[in-house]
């Protein structure tokens, strides 16, 4: 994974944090035929061009109008898309295309078409944020117009070159020749076109009813599929959860306490979906307490995470399993038995060899110098954060640690990790849908040089991964898996809690996996 500048990194992490997990709920009631889905964007999604789409919202938006060449399904397996097959090599995968496909202009797709889209994403020119992070660095594509197929590689093998192209939307038509059409609509193979365009206030999209091409060969030609769906720009999670209460809207994602009004509604359907870990990072430069493993581990000991994950999510999260979210290739269990346990005695006996000695007023104290930690957290993510913060620092009180909090707004976030790196601890959210998406969060050039924020230097991991990506399938997964395990051994990072939201819907049932639609899941139902 390319290593990005600070800013972009966090834009990216922010993205990924917005648009992992995904759940399916499945079709009830009668359905209605012709109707209008109505869902809440919690913020406009800016400029539509997929190729520069950092925005959980935006890309919720695109997966309207756009295909991919596969999907990943809920078992976490493959789905063929805009390609029937492939053949899967570590460095190279080739794509043999549906030969059905139309652009919503009518223009028919080709493979140079595809080709085009990810060697735009690749050219340094369109300085692209989604380059290195869901196109990997380097990669190429070259098309082959007789035989109806794409190959894209990559410099160096890399085992996720298939399950990442579940993630890039595929543009084609007007909008490929000339890229400023995608400023404020959508020019893609997918069942709805963008109709109407009002920034801030709706976006509509009409369905394409020739369209058969969706995953597995999905339709629009389905019963109770709606003919128009208008995403509202509703900031206010009350102000959405009131809209669908009163039947203003059908649909919406909502964070906070409004979930529970919502979910003891009659008729209400709903299903929770993650959004990324609830976890802190130690950081671990030459003149920080974190550099000493047996430091991170009595702090670590010092924590109940159950209880600290009860917390943080207000009761709504689920326990950490990984670092990645689903869908995610890799299913397995990379948390248990890996992290220390809650152990208040081993903690004061840890920092106790670890030369740390309590002082007269109950703080640590080594070589002249406090114990002193500056764990930083984000303010606009809900009560969650500030809770953990809070229960942190008092944990830590207790184990002899002098805590200072320092929370930040999402725009200083970025700031405080890489360039002032006014902290010691941060619990910081991510979420992600491939191991691979984390390297360079995990590894390589530390802050303000790189993309490595915590200064982690685990050599386990970096074998681990190192070996993983030349390797595709099971085979690589295990090792992944691996590599995460090693990180929760060292303490570089301590998984607390999956975090989830709950998905309301009224009258319509979707899936909706990593915060995109599956359009061809849509159905309007007689609401209860």
């Amino acid at each position: 994974m390319k290593n990005v500048g600070p800013a972009a990194a966090l834009a990216s992490l922010s993205l990924l944090a917005a648009a992992c997990g995904g759940a399916e709920s499945s079709p009830s009631g009668k359905p209605v035929e012709g109707g209008t889905f109505s869902f809440a964007l919690a913020a406009d999604p800016g400029a539509l061009d997929p190729a520069l789409a950092i925005l959980g919202v935006t890309n919720t938006t695109l997966s309207l109008a756009y295909d991919t060449l596969v999907t990943i399904g809920s078992d976490g397996k493959v789905v063929p898309g805009l390609a029937e097959k492939w053949d899967v090599k570590p460095e190279a995968v080739t794509f043999t295309l549906r030969k059905d496909v139309t652009c919503s202009d009518g223009s028919k797709l080709t493979a140079a078409d595809v080709a085009e889209n990810v060697n735009h994403i690749a050219d340094p020119a369109t300085k692209s944020p989604i380059y290195g992070v869901l196109v990997p660095a380097g990669m190429k594509a070259e098309a082959d117009e007789a035989a109806g197929t794409v190959t894209l590689s990559t410099p160096k093998p890399f085992s996720f070159i298939l399950e990442t192209t579940s993630q890039m939307f595929v543009v084609c038509g007007k909008g490929l020749k000339d890229r400023s059409l995608l400023a404020r609509g959508t020019s893609g193979s997918g069942p709805y076109q963008l109709a109407e365009a009002v920034p801030s206030d709706h976006y509509t999209f009409q369905i394409r009813k020739d369209y058969a091409w969706g995953p597995n060969g999905a339709t629009t030609k389905e019963p109770g599929m709606p003919a128009k769906v208008v995403l509202k720009v509703v900031p206010n999670e009350q102000t959405a959860a009131n809209l669908i209460i009163s039947g203003d809207l059908n649909s919406a994602v909502i964070y906070g306490a409004d979930r529970k009004r919502l979910e003891a509604t009659p008729g209400m359907g709903k299903f929770l979906m993650p959004v990324g870990n609830g976890q802190f990072f130690y950081h671990q430069g030459d003149d920080r307490p974190g550099k000493d493993p047996a430091v991170r581990k009595a702090l670590t000991q010092a924590i109940n995470l159950p209880e600290l994950g009860n917390i943080s999510s207000s009761g709504t999260g689920r326990p950490a399993k990984g670092l990645v979210q689903d869908p995610t290739p890799c299913r397995g269990d990379s948390v248990t038995g890996r992290v220390p346990a809650f152990d208040a005695a081993g903690a004061a006996a840890g920092l106790d060899a670890a030369g740390w000695k309590a002082g007269a007023d109950g703080i640590r104290v080594k070589d002249g110098k406090k114990l002193s930690l500056r764990l930083l957290y984000i303010t606009t993510r809900g009560a969650g954060p500030q809770a953990a913060a809070e229960y942190l620092a008092a944990a830590w009180k207790k184990a002899g640690v002098e805590v200072t909090l320092n929370g930040v707004i999402d725009t200083k976030l970025s700031e405080s990790l890489y360039a002032t790196q006014d902290w010691d601890v941060t619990w910081l959210p991510i979420g992600v849908t491939l191991p691979n998406q984390l390297v360079g969060f995990l590894s390589g050039p530390a802050a303000p040089k790189g993309g490595n924020f915590a200064h982690l230097k685990n050599t386990r991991y970096e074998e681990l991964i190192t070996e993983a990506a030349a390797k595709t399938g099971e085979e690589g997964c295990k090792l992944w898996l691996e590599a995460e395990s090693a990180l929760f051994e060292n303490s570089d990072l301590v998984p607390v809690v999956e975090t989830t939201v709950l998905v309301a819907q009224k009258g319509v049932k979707f899936d909706f996996p990593a915060a995109t639609f599956v359009p061809t899941s849509i159905r309007m139902t007689e609401a209860g």
